[in-house]
């Protein structure tokens, strides 16, 4: 049989809790069997076991859903014997989907539940917001549905799974099944070893069936880290004799600049436990070094002891070379833009040795110019040696190059504190244009005019806007404001209103001005505003 899909005449129809009910092998089983199957299986000892929740780990990373459970449907309700994704305990039998797909004999995949009549009204469209459902049913050996392995997702899925996706399922959940069977009590444990045996055997290749389908390079560990299978694709990868690549060998195989790396990282997972993850370059069969992403994951038993790590190396060649190739291209548009402000700021400077009547003009023009390109040499993609100190996304870092001209050692003359906010190429020109005219105006007639004078500004993040306190002090002594209104001022409120959207108030103090800029913490970067 193949998948089944959503179409209610091709999927099992049971309703909420029948007293009996016949399922699409054509079995009339009613609840009493059903419960009385349940109970022998002394299910309590495998809720949220470490076991199996590798297996909803491995279902969800297979077909790239973020939710995964194994389910048991009882008479009223649904419970969760084990989750990947969520942290709730389980359902009502009402909302289950499970409830129909434990009937079938295959895979069942409800592409868009929303679409489906018969999901109308049901609770899991709202919270967590269910779209996709596909899910193995898992049926004790009487016959009796239990209910399934299933994996969810919070978008529909119209192409549904793939043939490997399916398959997947399908062994995972004869391995929930040899797991159920194991946690019965000794004697029918005794009474079904044989079966159990040939299941596993039958598993295992069917694991190794799958492994060589894949389009990764599959491979497995002992718990002390030493290798003991690979799949096909590997030994097709490397050109390795079967076998020459066991134990420490596979080492030999990775770049000589990425072995010690490599090593350091997968020490790391064998002593801790963690998930290992890594980038290195891997030969190939033809000699050359091929970027691969490597990962693994440790599969426990129910004390939580390590029995096995499962990894994957995938090819990530061609993609590692673009994403070095687009680094360039920015690298360089970046640089080319930084060159038209230096020949815009020449421009001017000669116009003003032209025209000397415009000279304090045409200065005030450069200095702008400046602030500008200094604000996007801070953001613009960088080298690893000509990268600021402080990270591109500073609101910091950013301050301390606009404000470096204004003072001889950091802090010296305008001291910036308060909490660092990220800020992104978008934010930076508005953000040099304010504080640049800020500066500027203070060193001519402000707090910065004076040896003794200085300002503070303080950052503070709230609940989703930002404020910048500017505060001079110290600085010429004040009896009136002076005049608004000029070109400056104009620049300050289209920097802060116009570009950042938020909200400027101005103050006057005897030594000095105080202006205070709200602004949204999504106009400071994109990854804010998402």
């Amino acid at each position: 049989m193949g998948e089944r899909s959503a179409d209610a005449g091709q999927t099992g129809v049971v309703h909420p809790a029948p007293a009996a009910a016949v399922g699409a092998r054509g079995w009339q089983i009613d609840e009493a069997r059903r419960r009385a199957t349940i109970d022998s299986l002394n299910l309590a000892s495998l809720r949220r076991s470490a076991a199996l929740r590798q297996i909803t780990d491995f279902a969800a990373q297979l077909c790239a859903a973020p939710v995964a459970l194994i389910t048991l449907v009882e008479e009223t309700d649904q419970a969760f014997l084990a989750a990947t994704g969520t942290a709730m305990e389980g359902t009502r039998r009402t909302d289950s989907f499970c409830s129909h797909a434990m009937w079938e004999e295959d895979v069942t995949v409800f592409p868009d539940v929303a679409a489906d009549e018969r999901f109308i009204g049901n609770a899991l469209l709202r919270d967590p917001g269910v779209r996709f459902y596909a899910g193995a049913p898992l049926v004790a050996d009487d016959g009796v549905p239990l209910g399934a392995l299933c994996v969810l997702d919070m978008a529909p899925r119209p192409e549904g799974l793939t043939t490997l996706q399916r398959d997947g399922l399908r062994v995972l959940a004869s391995n929930v099944m040899a797991r159920l069977r194991g946690s019965r009590d000794d004697a029918a444990w005794r009474e079904a070893a044989g079966e159990a045996r040939r299941a596993a055997a039958e598993s295992e290749t069917r694991f190794r069936t799958l492994a060589d389908t894949m389009p990764q390079m599959v491979w497995s560990t002992l718990p002390d880290g030493y290798h003991d299978y690979y799949n096909a694709r590997w030994y097709e990868f490397t050109g390795m004799p079967e076998g020459s690549t066991d134990g420490e060998a596979w080492n030999g195989v990775f770049h000589p600049d990425d072995q010690a790396r490599a090593w350091a990282v997968w020490h790391h997972s064998l002593e801790s436990g963690e998930a290992y993850q890594i980038e290195y370059r891997l030969r190939h069969a033809d000699g050359t070094y091929r970027w691969v992403l490597g990962r693994a994951l440790p599969i426990r038993d129910r004390h939580g002891a390590i029995t096995r790590w499962f990894g994957t190396c995938t090819d990530i060649h061609e993609q590692k070379l673009a994403l070095e190739e687009r680094e360039v291209v920015s690298q360089e548009l970046s640089h080319r833009i930084k060159n038209i402000f230096s020949v815009i700021s020449g421009l001017i400077h000669f116009a003003a040795r032209a025209h000397p009547e415009l000279a304090t003009v045409a200065n005030d023009l450069r200095q702008r110019i400046i602030a500008l390109g200094r604000a996007h040499d801070f953001v613009r993609p960088h080298s690893a040696e000509s990268r600021p100190q402080l990270a591109q996304n500073s609101l910091h870092g950013l301050l301390a190059e606009l404000f470096a001209p204004y003072q001889r050692a950091v802090g010296e003359r305008i001291a910036v504190t308060g909490d660092d906010v990220a800020i992104d190429d978008r934010a930076a020109t508005p953000l040099a244009l304010l504080f640049h005219e800020l500066a500027t105006n203070a060193s001519k007639y402000g707090a910065l005019s004076v040896e003794r004078g200085r300002v503070d500004l303080a950052v503070a993040r709230g609940a989703g806007t930002v404020r910048l306190e500017w505060r001079e002090r110290d600085g010429p002594h004040l009896d009136s404001p002076p005049p608004g209104g000029g070109f400056g001022s104009q620049l300050i409120e289209l920097s802060a209103v116009r570009q950042l959207g938020g909200a400027v108030a101005r103050s006057w103090h005897h030594d000095g001005l105080e202006l205070v800029v709200t602004v949204p913490l999504p106009a400071f970067s994109r990854a804010a505003a998402t």
